[in-house]
């Protein structure tokens, strides 16, 4: 038995869609994950990089707000995370048994005003899911952990509505064009490792980026039920990274990327 996710975290996150967890990382373990980032970013940005396989979405790396996918095979600090004990309390306990990956990235932003996001959105494939409407289902499970100081507002920090992964209704389109908050939005403040867990039909986004100074640097993970395959990563690892994997890494993996292709459900 473990004591986390506790019945209030259970509670709050069912009723609000997100769950907040502050000084959730170790100071030394938030450190090096910033550390990994600017490596791979550096790396990625060096002439003559090229990948074995493309990615399931594209790296933008030609401005000064940065992102970068599928970085599992990248440095064994990110490897670490995906299997990460105190997290997969959370993972087990608010979502499933036996999660698999989805997804994988970073953002490094230091401008203010630059194209930093999607804007207002909800996570999954077919447009969200709409198609599973009228309530969107609990499809996955997103980790996201703070690794620059994003206490204060308006450097980025994540938005959310809580409870809009109830809601029937998309919230008003003006409402979404609008460059201020609108009414409900929260911008979600934390320091250096703090985590934030969300609900796939959460609407979110990036928010404003107009703090002098400001800087958001922010780790993803994307965990899915085994019996899905909503994203590409999973078969985007070259052959000699699927098998380098130990047994507890494998089991994130459906069997058939594996050579010889591993039979299990889940």
């Amino acid at each position: 038995m473990t004591t986390h996710p506790t019945v209030a975290e259970r509670f709050f996150f069912d009723t609000n869609g997100y769950l907040v967890l502050e000084d959730f990382l170790p100071a030394d373990r938030t450190a090096a994950l910033y550390g990994a980032v600017e490596r791979v970013i550096a790396r990625r940005e060096a002439p003559g990089f090229a990948r074995e396989h493309e990615p399931a979405f594209a790296d933008r790396l030609d401005v000064p707000n940065k992102r970068v996918m599928h970085l599992l095979a990248e440095d064994s600090l990110f490897l670490e995370m995906l299997d990460y004990s105190p997290m997969l309390d959370y993972v087990h306990g608010l979502f499933n048994e036996m999660p698999h990956l989805h997804s994988t990235d970073a953002f490094y932003e230091v401008e203010r005003g630059d194209y930093h996001g999607r804007g207002w959105h909800i996570d999954g494939i077919q447009d969200g899911f709409r198609n599973l409407k009228p309530h969107i289902p609990f499809l996955q499970f997103k980790v996201g952990y703070y690794l620059s100081d994003m206490s204060e507002p308006d450097q980025g920090n994540l938005t959310l509505v809580p409870g809009s992964h109830k809601s029937y209704l998309d919230p008003d389109a003006e409402n979404l064009k609008n460059p201020e908050l609108f009414p409900g939005a929260l911008q979600v403040c934390g320091g250096p490792g703090t985590a934030v867990l969300f609900h796939n039909a959460m609407w979110h986004t990036p928010g404003p980026f107009t703090r002098a100074g400001g800087k958001r640097v922010m780790l993803y993970y994307g965990y899915e039920h085994p019996w899905m395959l909503a994203c590409a990563e999973q078969w985007r690892y070259n052959r000699d990274f699927l098998q380098s994997l130990n047994e507890n890494q494998r089991r994130f993996f459906h069997g058939f990327v594996f050579d010889p292709p591993e039979y299990r459900w889940g």
